[in-house]
């Protein structure tokens, strides 16, 4: 009788398409899935290791899971934070059967014992790996591994290594086995695609074209702003998905070169500005780090004042998390934590009046959605798990393509025509 399996997966979109390729090395070793963790034969938690709240998750997760598995079930580490930490992770959870660093088989016959060569067992490449076609309309396709940047905050490299990109026919074949409509293209540093290859250096235009032949959507997440070129504008604006995911992390210059990081907010909304005045519907989303080494109120004060000139559509802000083997790790005049912790509300609650602004300014008008789910769609303006959604009538067929009005919003939530609104939930869909 075969064994089964459940996967619990934490942290960013990259992990999750890691989770897939599992899942098809799993089938193929003819495990199936199991309907929760306590019926599976094998637990893997695929972890994330990014910052210190998302470790915390991680390990209480496993922890979680250990309780819940079935007498027998093997629990296994898998992920960022197994690779991070393997040996040592393994020694301070007894309660997990085996820490395997990226690749390593989680099957019920290979049971490794650590990770980083601790144990002889053979390391897959996840990169390159078969998947299972996607069980929703949409799916993520990690077109890279790794980053070849040295920003001051991230340690990633540390643990995912150099960049290494596929093929351009390996993730056209992945893309045609997923029978999605929508392919949101995943990497540490997307648009560095292909560089480490020798193919040129905007190898991401000719990849989002071909892509965009094959399925209805294609949207692409994690841009650096240096990068954001004029071809990769227009790929991303011919593409029918005019959103842009820019990793900016802060808007002051001289905190920026304390980051390793190229920019500033004025050239920030310069190109911004070129973008909505050729593409009025564009979307933007970004991320920030609160707190970091040096931040002065002068460089929150700017951040505040880019937030309500910017009009982003969608932010978040994350508390800088000191990383061991970073550049910042070393640096001096740390924020202190409650300071931190203010300017974190003051931000969310910008940007929260923001989004609800921009999300009022849609009704009335009309959106062409991609039903995900019974009564949940989303438009080109709402990337999948991490935005608001397009509340829609249950009628609709799931995979289906339509075009809806917009008749009410409910915070970062669209409700179209045809919805009891006093029927939803506030807290559905919060992305």
């Amino acid at each position: 009788m075969a064994g089964s399996f459940w996967i619990e997966t934490l942290g960013c979109p990259k992990n999750q398409v890691d989770s897939d390729k599992l899942v098809g090395t799993m089938l193929a070793d003819g495990l199936v899935p199991a309907d929760g963790p306590e019926g599976a034969d094998v637990v893997v938690v695929n972890t994330c290791a990014f910052v210190e709240e998302a470790r915390q998750e991680s390990i209480d997760t496993i922890l979680g899971l250990d309780e819940a598995r079935a007498p027998g079930a093997r629990l296994v580490v898998t992920g960022c934070m197994a690779e991070r930490y393997g040996d040592e992770l393994a020694e301070a959870l007894p309660e997990v059967d085996a820490v395997a660093g990226f690749g390593v088989p989680v099957t019920l016959s290979a049971k490794p014992t650590g990770t980083k060569g601790v144990g002889a067992v053979p390391a897959l490449d996840l990169l390159n790996l078969p998947r299972p076609a996607s069980s929703s309309p949409w799916a993520y396709v990690k077109v890279a591994e790794g980053c070849d940047r040295a920003c001051g905050f991230c340690a990633i490299p540390s643990f995912r290594g150099k960049q290494r990109s596929r093929t351009v026919e390996d993730i056209l074949d992945e893309v045609d086995a997923l029978q999605a409509r929508e392919i949101v293209l995943v990497a540490q540093d997307l648009a560095a695609f292909g560089r480490d290859q020798g193919v040129g250096e905007r190898a991401i235009v000719p990849l989002v074209e071909a892509v965009a032949e094959r399925v209805d959507r294609v949207r692409l997440l994690y841009l650096y702003p240096s990068d954001l070129t004029e071809p990769l504008i227009d790929a991303i604006c011919t593409s029918g998905v005019p959103y842009f995911d820019l990793s900016l992390q802060h808007v002051s210059a001289p905190l920026l070169r304390r980051m390793k990081r190229w920019g500033d907010g004025a050239r920030f909304l310069e190109r911004m500005a070129a973008i909505r005045s050729r593409e009025p519907g564009a979307a933007f989303r970004s991320n920030f780090i609160v707190g970091y080494p040096g931040e002065t109120e002068g460089d929150h004060d700017q951040l505040l004042d880019f937030v309500e000139h910017a009009q982003l559509d969608w932010c978040g802000f994350f508390a800088y998390s000191n990383e061991d083997g970073t550049h910042a790790a070393g640096l001096d005049d740390h924020v202190a934590p409650q300071l931190v912790a203010e300017r974190l509300a003051e931000l969310r609650e910008l940007q929260d009046e923001v989004t609800a602004a921009r999300r009022d300014a849609l009704i009335g008008t009309d959106a062409h959605v991609l039903v995900d789910a019974p009564g949940v769609a989303r438009s080109h303006r709402e990337a999948p798990e991490i935005d608001g959604i397009i509340h829609v009538s249950d009628d609709l067929t799931v995979g289906e393509m339509t075009t809806v009005h917009i008749v009410d919003a409910l915070g970062p939530d669209l409700v179209a025509a045809g919805v009891d609104v006093a029927s939803l939930d506030d807290g559905d869909g919060i992305g």
